[in-house]
């Protein structure tokens, strides 16, 4: 190693980005890079001066280029329109922001490193779901893409990619230190990430064994093995969909019983129609919703009762044996009414 080779090896590597008003995007990109061993006593340069971003070590979201051998993660230029499917053969077709870039060529070391008990496996699996329930939602507002076809009913403005912009100054404010703002989006950027990740990682990924364990035992449960126990609190719907694919019966739970937390109570609830809608397989009986205690009891024939969701997606008892019961009552009730049509 020569002596200009060593110096620039004792020197601070230069993560560079553009200055003015900050995005999510390049906040998250650079809060990702400083977790890593190798840019984390990195300075951020914000910048668009060509020849100072020359001389920075990595560039997110501006200069024009993507070049993953050179360290450069723009997504500005007209020509480009990666995605997770098309750079890396992964399903998502959203087009990736710089935060995007930066994730998909390092989310894994990433994860790796902020997640150092879980397996290869898991952190396959960890890469996917911090991509689509917490990446995705960046790179698709940073690159303007609607959510929905048609105008949405209602307008969402407490996102992450909004509590960023608003720590920008504001038009008639002077005197600020833009960079002590950035900084203060890289740590709220931060702590959301880690928050989803320790989610993830800590509480949604051991669940699987759980589910998996319960839909093997449905056949305890009932004969039809269209109900299963659960654990309170255990987030069990995504695992379900999964399980019953790798098993082969797609669709044949209907109902999850799970006993309330510090309390002998015990819920039935539906199993979605689809993963994240308000729809289900199999409602609660219609006559029931909206019934409490022993209204409920008297309707439904079942002792015990505490209530149904005026929805139809919820209800509780007393015991394990009312929950379990109407649970089969709606599944019989909904069979004939399927019958009769």
């Amino acid at each position: 190693m020569n002596g200009t080779e060593a110096k620039r090896a004792c020197q601070k590597k230069i993560i560079g980005t553009h200055d003015g008003t900050f995005h999510c995007d390049e906040v998250l990109a650079c809060w990702m890079l400083k977790q890593l061993q190798e840019y984390r006593d990195s300075e951020i340069l914000r910048t668009r001066k060509p020849d100072e971003l020359s001389s920075c070590d990595i560039v997110v979201d501006v200069g024009a280029e993507y070049n993953h051998t050179t360290n450069r993660y723009d997504h500005h230029q007209r020509s480009f329109t990666g995605t997770m499917n098309s750079i890396a053969g992964k399903k998502w077709t959203t087009k990736l922001s710089s935060a995007g870039l930066v994730y998909l060529h390092f989310g894994n070391s990433l994860l790796s490193q902020l997640s150092s008990d879980s397996s290869e496996k898991d952190i396959e699996i960890l890469f996917e779901k911090m991509y689509e329930n917490f990446i995705e939602e960046v790179d698709a507002i940073d690159n303007g893409v609607d959510q929905y076809d048609r105008e949405p009913r209602y307008q969402i403005s407490t996102n992450l990619s909004s509590r960023v912009g608003s720590l920008n100054p504001s038009w008639n404010e002077t005197g600020v230190d833009t960079q002590k703002r950035f900084a203060k989006a890289m740590d709220l950027v931060g702590n959301e990430f880690m928050d989803k990740l320790n989610y993830f990682s800590k509480s949604w990924l051991p669940a699987k064994a759980c589910v998996d364990s319960s839909i093997t035992n449905r056949l305890k449960v009932h004969e039809s093995g269209e109900i299963i126990i659960v654990e309170g609190g255990c987030p069990w719907k995504s695992h379900l969909f999964t399980i019953e694919e790798e098993q082969g019966i797609p669709g044949l739970i209907k109902f999850a019983l799970y006993k309330e937390d510090n309390s002998e109570k015990w819920r039935v609830q539906t199993v979605p129609d689809r993963l994240g809608s308000f729809g289900f397989r199999i409602g609660l009986k219609e006559s029931w919703r909206g019934l409490r205690d022993d209204v409920l009891s008297k309707e439904s024939g079942i002792p015990g009762g505490v209530f149904v969701h005026t929805s139809g997606f919820i209800g509780g008892n007393h015991s394990y044996d009312g929950a379990l019961q109407m649970a089969l009552q709606s599944i019989q009730a909904a069979k004939l009414s399927m019958t009769d049509e």
